[in-house]
């Protein structure tokens, strides 16, 4: 497959990493000479300087033969036209464009705007998606990290094991043993930076983080088998009333559990403007780090703290600071992953990566075969990938024990029909079962073949 990506900044890059150690033709386009560089340098792509939106630009990356053009940049505006320019003079197949102006995105999600005179396939809203990740660690409160695949079937966990766990030190192969009806499956391990996809002798030790690929109706229990408790969310705090945080407290608003939600925005227009478009919620004009303005919105009371300003150390801090005034929930939005390790010395117990859930959307739009859902996890480093298996793929009428895995792939969780199943060496996958699989980025590609690559990718 033939792509150009517009925009070679963090989510652009990590788009171009993924595809081309699929062995796709990947060009990336950049006004900036040096992030271009750095993607040619690092990476296995072509690129060029230039405006994405340039006619001759886009012609000297390969529009007249490309299958897509994914439209990262950081201006909307570039986005759009970028399609625009791709369709009527390339007649581009595929056009994905990353929006983030909530005008734009009225206007496209009411149909204002019609498919001939705004040729875009897919948008992409980062705020969207990370507001509706936010709403996901909420819904979680004891893990800090979650997905939820198969329809709302099985949820992914990711839970820090911790001295109160109890099933350290136990052999993963026990679980099955001791809790035979428990249908969850640890498929990943995070243990001092390194992740991995356990096998059936290894243990879970203090201090490891683990993902967890669990049955929706078993998530009660599978927390307290770790150790977790699952507390209801009645009140919460949200540091920054941006797009984010605005879209956030709408939809706690919308809930039918009531959710008494406060918000602190240091910008006066910003904070009258989320005033304005909410009917329950406080919205409070102030610093976020500032201790007294945390205990006026009752910090001290709340359940969880959702700290999503536009600053990556605003947010790690208002987190602490939560936390240090007795709140049991800190969640961070955290732009830069080199942050990320510094969340657990800290205390902060959840974080939300808007690159990794952007990234995440885009490749669902864009794998090969009957692909239903991509999460990315960490900084690239492993994906959860939910797939229809095809009648011609090499998985088709064998055993899971049958079937060549590499060793960083595990199986998550199996549907068959409307029953989500428990994945067992025994258990058949037939044509038309949904699979929920853990891989290791190195292993994507022999993935991507097991569930039969498909030749028309749109």
């Amino acid at each position: 497959m033939k792509v150009i990506i517009c925009g070679a900044g963090q989510v652009g890059w990590q788009i171009a990493r993924h595809l081309s150690g699929e062995r796709n033709d990947v060009t990336v386009v950049d006004n900036n000479p040096d992030l271009v560089r750095r993607a040619t340098d690092t990476l296995d792509v072509q690129g060029i300087a230039g405006f994405a939106s340039y006619p001759d630009v886009l012609d000297k990356a390969g529009a007249r033969d490309a299958d897509m053009v994914i439209a990262a940049t950081y201006s909307d505006e570039v986005n759009m036209v970028t399609c625009q320019v791709a369709h009527s003079v390339f007649a581009v197949p595929r056009k994905i464009a990353r929006l983030r102006a909530q005008s734009y995105l009225t206007a496209i999600y009411s149909d204002l705007y019609r498919r001939d005179h705004m040729p875009i396939d897919v948008v992409i809203s980062p705020e969207k998606e990370v507001a509706e990740a936010a709403l996901q660690r909420l819904s979680a409160p004891a893990a800090f990290d979650t997905e939820v695949f198969l329809g709302g079937g099985a949820q992914l966990l990711g839970l820090s094991i911790d001295e109160d766990c109890p099933i350290v030190n136990t052999p993963l192969r026990q679980l099955t043993d001791l809790f035979s009806t428990l249908r969850s499956v640890v498929v990943g391990v995070r243990r001092e930076g390194t992740l991995f996809a356990p096998e059936a002798g290894d243990q879970l030790f203090v201090g490891d983080s683990c993902y967890v690929m669990v049955h929706a109706d078993d998530i009660r229990r599978t927390l307290e088998i770790f150790g977790k408790s699952l507390r209801k969310q009645e009140r919460v705090v949200i540091v920054g009333g941006g797009n984010v945080g605005l879209a956030v407290a709408r939809a706690l608003e919308g809930r039918t559990d009531r959710v008494r939600a406060k918000m602190i925005e240091k910008n006066r227009k910003c904070a009258e403007h989320a005033a304005e478009e909410l009917e329950r919620t406080i919205v409070l004009h102030g610093d976020g780090l500032d201790a007294g303005l945390l205990s006026e919105a009752g910090i001290e009371r709340a359940d969880a703290a959702l700290c999503v300003t536009d600053d990556d150390k605003t947010n790690m801090l208002a987190a602490v600071r939560a936390k240090a005034a007795g709140c049991p929930m800190a969640i961070a939005l955290v732009n830069d992953p080199t942050l990320v390790p510094l969340m657990e010395p800290l205390g902060v117990d959840a974080y939300i990566n808007p690159r990794a859930t952007t990234v995440s959307s885009i490749l669902r739009h864009i794998r090969h075969g009957r692909v239903e859902s991509v999460y990315s996890i960490g900084d690239a480093e492993a994906e959860v990938i939910e797939a229809e298996v095809l009648s011609t793929s090499p998985m088709a009428g064998k055993m899971i024990r049958e079937i060549d895995f590499p060793e960083g792939v595990l199986v998550g969780a199996v549907r068959k029909g409307d029953k989500v199943l428990k994945p067992t060496g025994s258990l058949r996958i037939d044509d038309g079962d949904h699979v929920v699989i853990f891989t290791l980025a190195g292993d994507v590609p022999e993935v991507e073949r097991l569930l039969q690559v498909s030749i028309d990718f749109f």
